[in-house]
């Protein structure tokens, strides 16, 4: 390990994230209800400008009137952009009126760490005034090639941050993939393999986002934060959900968004250690601890070599287990 030590932010569970319109108070009871790890209120892209300010009243309303925190469900609010003229008024409104009642404030197309800087400010001085003695945390979405390129610095541009977002449909707009579906597969992102006796050429397929999420993760994992894949926008295609959930769980992120109900459980099982892997892991655990009463740095288990490395991953699906079954 390297002599810096990367302090981890809040500890949540965050395997499923459900995204609820502002401007829809008859979905807030039930998305308290659901089984969404975190639920964000949203403020910006599914509210139209014409329903902002009731969006933000019916916002803040729910916060005070419904037992968020009572429920142990973490809520959090997506704001509108900094280049916005309702983005002010949104942190002002809500954090003044009912930051005692939030987790989280959500930013969205994050391009520099001076974004992340301002709001930081900005409700720094709210909590201050208001006397809120819990801070509130900042998730950020990485939505732009401006915010692509600066992610590892934006990482770092708070103690407030908790998590970093991909924002598919906004980053594929900004770099000007030709692609109308939010996450999905695009068939054009294929190589074709050499020529077979007849002639044929079988397409090999691939994920086009596979770098961007990539550099999203290492950035967030070494800030000590949660890396979130975003939305995939056909809530029908519950397989496509499934692929795409599992592609970003293998490359280290903790959950993903669900624009829909029906793709909570999808996230919540596939973020979650399998039985099978918790029982392995605890017998890493064991083996290890036996190994080093034995004064043995590695050890074998099943024909398969064991090492610190291996009880830092067993320790890893331990706590996720253990925090599971805490919300349960």
């Amino acid at each position: 390990m390297s002599f810096t030590s990367v302090p981890l932010t809040t500890p949540r569970l965050n395997r499923s994230e459900l995204a609820v319109p502002g401007s829809s108070p008859h979905m807030f009871a039930k998305a308290l209800a659901s089984a969404a790890d975190i639920v964000f209120l949203d403020l910006e892209d599914a509210v139209a400008p014409d329903d902002k300010v009731q969006a933000r009243a019916n916002v803040i309303a729910t916060l005070r009137d419904l037992d968020w925190k009572g429920s142990g469900k973490t809520v959090s609010v997506r704001i509108n952009g900094l280049d916005t003229p309702y983005m002010y008024r949104d942190v002002v409104d809500v954090v003044e009126q009912a930051g005692a009642h939030l987790d989280l404030i959500m930013i969205p197309k994050v391009g520099v760490p001076e974004d992340v800087y301002a709001l930081d400010m900005l409700i720094t001085q709210i909590e201050e005034a208001m006397g809120h003695e819990e801070r509130i945390g900042l998730e950020l979405i990485i939505e732009s090639a401006l915010g692509m390129q600066n992610v590892h610095e934006i990482a770092a541009a708070s103690p407030r941050l908790e998590s970093l977002h991909f924002g598919v449909a906004d980053y594929s707009a900004s770099i000007g993939a030709p692609t109308t579906a939010i996450g999905g597969f695009n068939p054009d992102y294929a190589v074709l393999a050499d020529a077979d006796a007849d002639a044929d050429r079988e397409p090999h397929y691939a994920d086009q986002w596979h770098y961007a999420l990539a550099r999203l993760v290492v950035a967030a994992r070494a800030n000590g934060l949660r890396p979130l894949d975003g939305p995939y926008g056909n809530f029908q295609d519950d397989p496509g959900f499934r692929a795409a959930a599992k592609r970003a769980a293998v490359l280290g992120c903790e959950g993903k968004w669900a624009i829909h109900p029906r793709q909570i459980p999808l996230g919540n099982e596939i973020f979650s250690p399998s039985a099978a892997e918790v029982a392995r892991a605890r017998q890493v655990l064991e083996a290890m601890r036996t190994a080093e009463a034995e004064g043995k740095g590695a050890v074998a288990l099943d024909g398969r070599l064991l090492d610190i490395a291996s009880v830092r991953q067993a320790e890893v699906l331990v706590r996720k287990a253990e925090m599971i079954a805490q919300a349960a």
